[in-house]
C-alpha cells in the first residue's frame, strides 16, 4: 500500500488501536458537520436512483448568492483536489510555479500532467512568509502560479498588496494565478484576503474554495472554483467524468450554505481556542511559527513526536514530507476545548519527560 501524504488517516488508526483517536492532523470545523447536514443527505439519499445534475445548477446558484459571484463562473466539483487536477489535466502546463512547502497536491496533479514544478522556498529566517522575492520568479516562461492563502501547512497569509502585485505580474507574463482559498472562511477578516472581488477584472485568476474545512464536510467530497475565464471552466469541466458532485454532495451543499450561525460560532471558537494553544505552546518553550486559520505550525525537538502522541491516542501531522521542510516541523488543528486541554497535557508530560 502506497504511503499516505495527508493527515486525517483515522482507519488506520482504528485498524491499528481499536479504537477513535482525537485527531489534530486534519484541519476540519471542530464543530463537526453541520445538524442540517445529514437530513438534507438522507433526503437526498432517497432518490439516488436517479443521476446527479452534472452541472450542479441549484448548488451553483446558492454558491453566487453566498459569495457574489455570477453562476456561470462557478464550477464544482469532488473536493477542492478533483479541481487542482482538471484544472492541470484541462491546461497542461509546461512549467508552473509552486511555493515550498505547500499543499502537496498542487505538484502532484501538475507533474501528472507532465509539468515541471518549479518550487520557490520559503525560509525559516523570513518566517516562512510569502515575501516579494517571489515576484522575480514570475517570468514568461511559467504558465501557471500556485498560491496557497492562508498557507498549508504554515498558517500564514499573503500581505493583501503583495498578492495584488503577484496577480499584476502574472497578467502581464500570461500566467495563470490560482489561489486556494479553503481557509479563508477561518480567518479573523476573511475579506481582507480575499482576492474575490478582483474575479471580474482578470481573465488569469482562478479562486479555489471547498465545503471540507469551513463546514466539516471532509468526507462529503464538495469543492468549487470561480473564474471570468468561461473556456477554462468549460475546459476543467471537460476534463473529468460528468457526474463528479453525487446528488447527496449537492444536497449537503445546499444545507450547508444556510449555516451562518454555525460558521460564526466556529471563528468565534477558533480565535479563543487558538490563543489557548499557542499560550500553551510557549508555555513549554514551543514557539509557534504560524497560525491564522484553524491550524497551528510549530517546530519541536521532542523525538518521535508524532509517534508519541499517536500511542496516547492523538493524531498530529508531521510536516517533515512537505517540499521545503525536514523532521522537527509539525502542524495541529485548532480543536474544542477539552480537546485542546488534553493535547497540551500530553506535550507537557512529553516535553518535561
Amino acid at each position: 500500500m502506497a504511503d499516505l501524504i495527508h493527515g486525517g488517516d483515522i482507519e488506520g488508526y482504528k485498524l491499528e488501536y481499536g479504537r477513535e483517536p482525537m485527531d489534530f492532523s486534519a484541519n476540519c470545523n471542530p464543530l463537526g458537520i453541520p445538524k442540517s447536514v445529514p437530513p438534507a443527505i438522507y433526503e437526498a439519499a432517497l432518490g439516488a436512483d436517479k443521476y446527479p445534475d452534472p452541472l450542479c445548477r441549484r448548488l451553483r446558484t446558492a454558491l453566487s448568492d453566498k459569495v457574489g459571484v455570477p453562476a456561470a463562473q462557478i464550477l464544482c466539483g469532488n473536493g477542492a483536489a478533483d479541481l487542482i487536477f482538471r484544472l492541470s489535466l484541462a491546461r497542461k502546463p509546461e512549467k508552473a510555479l509552486v511555493t515550498a512547502p505547500t499543499f502537496a497536491e498542487y505538484a502532484l496533479a501538475l507533474e501528472t500532467a507532465g509539468c515541471a514544478v518549479i518550487r520557490h522556498t520559503l525560509f525559516i529566517e523570513e518566517g516562512f512568509a510569502l515575501t516579494e522575492s517571489l515576484l522575480e520568479r514570475i517570468t514568461p516562461d511559467i504558465d501557471m502560479l500556485f498560491i496557497c492563502n492562508p498557507n498549508n501547512p504554515t498558517g500564514l497569509t499573503a500581505a493583501p498588496e503583495l498578492l495584488l502585485n503577484i496577480l499584476d505580474a502574472c497578467e502581464k507574463s500570461g500566467i495563470l494565478l490560482v489561489v486556494d482559498e479553503c481557509f479563508n472562511g477561518f480567518l479573523d477578516e476573511p475579506d481582507n484576503h480575499s482576492l474575490k472581488n478582483k474575479l471580474p477584472d482578470y481573465d488569469n485568476l482562478l479562486i479555489l474554495d471547498a465545503f471540507t474545512k469551513l463546514y466539516g464536510m471532509a468526507g462529503v467530497r464538495l469543492g468549487y472554483c470561480m473564474t471570468k475565464n468561461a473556456r477554462l471552466l468549460e475546459d476543467m469541466r471537460n476534463a473529468g467524468q460528468p457526474w463528479a458532485v453525487s446528488s447527496l454532495a449537492q444536497a449537503a451543499g445546499l444545507a450547508a450554505l444556510k449555516e451562518d450561525a454555525y460558521v460564526s460560532e466556529a471563528r468565534a471558537l477558533i480565535k479563543a481556542e487558538r490563543a489557548f494553544m499557542m499560550s500553551g505552546l510557549d508555555r513549554l518553550g514551543i514557539k509557534p511559527l504560524g497560525g491564522e486559520a484553524n491550524y497551528i505550525f510549530f517546530r519541536s525537538g521532542v523525538p518521535s513526536l508524532v509517534e508519541k502522541l499517536r500511542g496516547k491516542g492523538i493524531l498530529i501531522r508531521g510536516c517533515g514530507n512537505y517540499a521545503g521542510l525536514s523532521e522537527g516541523y509539525y502542524r495541529i488543528a485548532v480543536r474544542t476545548h477539552e480537546e485542546n486541554v488534553r493535547l497540551i497535557e500530553a506535550l507537557t508530560l512529553l516535553c518535561h519527560s
